[in-house]
C-alpha cells in the first residue's frame, strides 16, 4: 500500500474478499467497524459477548444478519481457538475488553482477566492459526503515566494506567510487545506476521449507549426530554467521531500486510482544537441537537479518580501515512446528533451510519 492517506477505493481494493476477524463486535466501535468492513467487500468474523448495552448498536442495525457472528468470551481459550480455526482469518483487529474506568474499580479483577488474558488468548491465535496475516490490538490513550501535563504523549512514554482500567491496558499493550518479540521476530529484525498496536482517544458517534459516558449520556436525557447532567465539566479530553480510529485501525493492518516493517505502537487522536472540556462537549451537542437541550453541572465530590487532562502526540502515525484527521469536534457532534434525532424519533438510522460512512470515506 502506498505511504499516503488511503482513498475509499484503496480500502476496498485491499479488503475485498479478505477474512477480518474482529473481537469485540457487539460493541459500539465493534459494530461501526462491521459496517466499514461490508461496505469494504470484506469477510467479516465476529467474537464477542452479547452486546453489553440494551439497547444496543449491534442489535438496531441487526449486524448479525449481515456476518458472522460468534458469541463468546475472550477469556475462553478453548472456544476462541476453536472459533479462529474454523474461521482460519487473514486479519485479526483485538477490541474486545472491559472498557468502563468506574467499572475497573467496581470489579479490577475481571477487567484484568478481560483486559489482559484476553490479549493472551487472542495472540495465541496469531501464533497458532497459520492464515494471519496482520493483527492489531486496540488500546487506549490511558495506557501512558499520566502527569496531566500540557502536550501530548509519544509512543515513548512511559506505560503505566492509574485506574484498573487503564492499567489493564497498559499490560495488554506490554503483552503485545513480548509476544511479538518473542514469537514474530525473525533474526533479522523482521516480523513473521505484523503485529502493531493503536492507542486511541475518547471515541463519539451513533449509537453509543455505554454508562457513565458524556455522549451517551446526552443522547438519554434527550429520549427522556431532561436536562443533561455533567458530572465533571471541567475534565479536558480529547474527542474523534469513531470513524476516525476506524479508518487508522484499517489503514494500519493493510499497511503493514505489505510493509511488516511498519508494525508498532501508533497513537490515534484527534488535533489539539478537538481537545475540549466536558462542558464545552455538552455546549455543542446542546447547539447542534437543538430543541431545548440544556445542561446542569453536578459537579460529584470524592467520585473515583480519572485523568482531568490528557491528549496524545500523534505525529509518529501522521508522518509514516501522510494521515490527517477528516472530521473535527463540531462535525463530529454534528454526526452524533443527527443519528440521535433518527433513533430518538423513529427514522432510518441504519441509513443514516451508511452515508455517513459514505461521506466519511470519499
Amino acid at each position: 500500500m502506498p505511504k499516503s492517506t488511503f482513498s475509499r477505493n484503496q480500502f476496498a481494493d485491499f479488503y475485498r474478499g479478505k477474512k477480518v476477524f474482529i473481537t469485540g463486535h457487539t460493541g459500539f466501535k465493534g459494530t461501526w467497524l462491521c459496517q466499514v468492513l461490508l461496505d469494504f467487500g470484506a469477510e467479516v468474523y465476529g467474537y464477542a459477548l452479547e452486546p453489553p448495552t440494551d439497547p444496543s448498536l449491534f442489535a438496531i442495525t441487526k449486524m448479525k444478519d449481515h456476518m458472522r457472528s460468534y458469541i463468546g468470551d475472550v477469556r475462553d481459550l478453548d472456544y476462541l481457538t476453536k472459533v479462529t480455526q474454523e474461521v482460519k482469518p487473514d486479519i485479526i483487529l483485538h477490541l474486545a475488553a472491559q472498557p468502563i474506568v468506574r467499572t475497573s474499580y467496581q470489579d479490577p479483577v475481571g477487567t484484568y482477566a478481560s483486559n489482559v488474558m484476553g490479549t493472551v488468548n487472542i495472540l495465541e491465535q496469531v501464533r497458532k492459526c497459520d492464515s494471519v496475516r496482520s493483527f492489531l490490538n486496540v488500546t487506549t490513550d490511558k495506557v501512558y503515566e499520566n502527569r496531566e501535563w500540557a502536550w501530548g504523549y509519544r509512543e515513548n512514554e512511559p506505560l503505566d494506567g492509574y485506574d484498573p482500567y487503564s492499567n489493564s491496558k497498559s499490560c495488554s499493550e506490554l503483552v503485545t510487545h513480548s509476544y511479538r518479540k518473542s514469537f514474530f521476530m525473525k533474526e533479522d529484525g523482521s516480523y513473521m506476521v505484523p503485529i502493531s498496536t493503536a492507542r486511541a482517544g475518547n471515541v463519539i458517534g451513533g449509537g453509543d449507549f455505554a454508562k457513565d459516558r458524556i455522549v451517551p449520556d446526552c443522547v438519554r436525557a434527550m429520549e427522556k426530554n431532561e436536562p443533561i447532567i455533567v458530572r465533571n465539566p471541567y475534565s479536558t479530553r480529547p474527542y474523534q467521531h469513531v470513524l476516525e480510529p476506524l479508518s487508522c485501525y484499517l489503514m494500519i493492518a493493510a499497511a503493514q500486510w505489505d510493509t511488516p516493517s511498519l508494525a508498532d505502537a501508533y497513537n490515534v487522536g484527534p488535533d489539539d482544537c478537538d481537545c475540549v472540556t466536558t462542558g464545552e462537549l455538552v455546549d455543542l451537542f446542546c447547539k447542534y441537537y437543538g430543541e431545548n437541550a440544556h445542561w446542569e453541572n453536578h459537579a460529584e465530590q470524592n467520585a473515583p479518580h480519572e485523568a482531568n487532562f490528557l491528549k496524545l502526540d500523534c505525529s509518529k502515525l501522521k508522518s509514516t501515512f501522510n494521515w490527517k484527521p477528516k472530521w473535527h469536534i463540531q462535525e463530529a457532534i454534528e454526526k452524533v446528533c443527527e443519528w440521535s434525532h433518527a433513533y430518538i424519533e423513529g427514522g432510518d438510522c441504519n441509513s443514516v451510519m451508511e452515508q455517513q460512512i459514505k461521506e466519511f470515506f470519499e
